[in-house]
């Protein structure tokens, strides 16, 4: 699984310089982050929307399109995934709401 998303990766960062008119990453990046973000925050909602609705094979494909676009802010903004993956990692066996709650500001 994590394969995927290293390759997408990849991709993504290869694409990065690509002509804008040829490449639909390339595109986003030449935009900057707002439209980056403004899009993986229509990912979101759309993937929200599909769940509500009970449309498993629409939240399957909106949560790929988040995944996408949530991968292209992060290289937008030079955080590679294993950043995020380490995290992850690091927030295994902690309960949620601990983890939450030492998150949280006096």
């Amino acid at each position: 699984m994590t394969h995927t998303l290293e390759q997408l990766e990849s991709t993504i960062v290869g694409r990065r310089a690509a002509d804008p008119a040829t490449s639909y990453v390339a595109k986003l990046f030449s935009k900057g982050m707002p439209k980056i973000a403004q899009k993986l925050g229509e990912e979101a909602v759309e993937t929200v929307i599909a769940a509500v609705a009970g449309d498993r094979e629409g939240v399957i494909g909106e949560a790929a399109d988040l995944l996408f676009h949530l991968t292209v802010l992060l290289a937008a903004a030079d955080i590679p995934l294993s950043a995020v993956m380490a995290e992850l990692e690091r927030r295994e066996g902690v309960s949620g709401l601990a983890e939450y709650a030492a998150r949280k500001p006096e």
